[in-house]
């Protein structure tokens, strides 16, 4: 798939996602009425239009795990409603907490995990695929981020997510946070088999002296 058409569905993913966090704030004009919404939305942009300067795609490559593709639907599914639910429990005040400064705190997760979320996909190239596959002319990287955590772009999924559940004060947004881990997690224990059948003893080596996920942690 070209990267023009990955940008234009990531394009649109946002738009929707964005149109439904308006949708649950009652509207465009009463989602822009806080500084930090506001905030979310610019950094929401920015970060899309980086993503237009990588190499990542939807490459099946020269081998996939088409079993763990499940994964990509349950990301939808949360992900639709983490656009909806924080924003209308912000609004309507339905099992929120804190104020303005779990606000901004949400937002600088947001930005500080979706950047850590595309530094591997620059790093990486041609070689990230939203797909669980080997690419043609795979390599291992395992230096740079790689040489302490072996799946930094999931991390930083995880940590926005959190950041934007924060930045409406959503109770339900940190809810929904937490449910994007089984179905990550399963995809981490994909990718594994899948790069350990391909690189061997190269790859368990590298496994054995870093980490899956959260530094020092897991």
């Amino acid at each position: 798939m070209s990267r023009m058409i990955t940008f234009l569905i990531a394009l649109v993913s946002v738009v929707v996602w964005l149109g439904l966090a308006a949708w649950g704030c009652g509207g465009i004009g009463p989602f822009l009425s806080h500084p930090a919404r506001v905030a979310l939305v610019v950094v929401t942009l920015g970060l899309t239009i980086a993503a237009a300067f990588t190499s990542g795609n939807l490459s099946p490559g020269e081998k996939e795990d088409r079993g763990n593709r499940w994964v990509l639907f349950a990301f939808l599914i949360i992900g639709l409603l983490d656009g909806f639910l924080p924003a209308f429990s912000d609004r309507t005040d339905l099992l929120t907490f804190g104020g303005n400064g779990v606000r901004w705190l949400g937002v600088m997760l947001f930005f500080g995990g979706g950047a850590l979320r595309l530094w591997p996909v620059f790093v990486l190239g041609k070689r990230f695929s939203g797909l669980v596959a080997i690419q043609k002319n795979h390599q291992l990287i395992t230096d740079g981020i790689y040489g302490l955590v072996r799946n930094p772009s999931y991390l930083g999924l995880l940590v926005s997510v959190f950041g934007w559940g924060l930045a409406f004060r959503s109770i339900i947004g940190v809810a929904l946070a937490v449910l994007f881990i089984p179905p990550l997690i399963a995809r981490i224990h994909s990718e594994e088999r899948l790069l350990a059948e391909h690189f061997g003893a190269t790859y368990e080596a590298y496994r054995v002296r870093t980490w899956r996920l959260i530094p020092y942690v897991y």
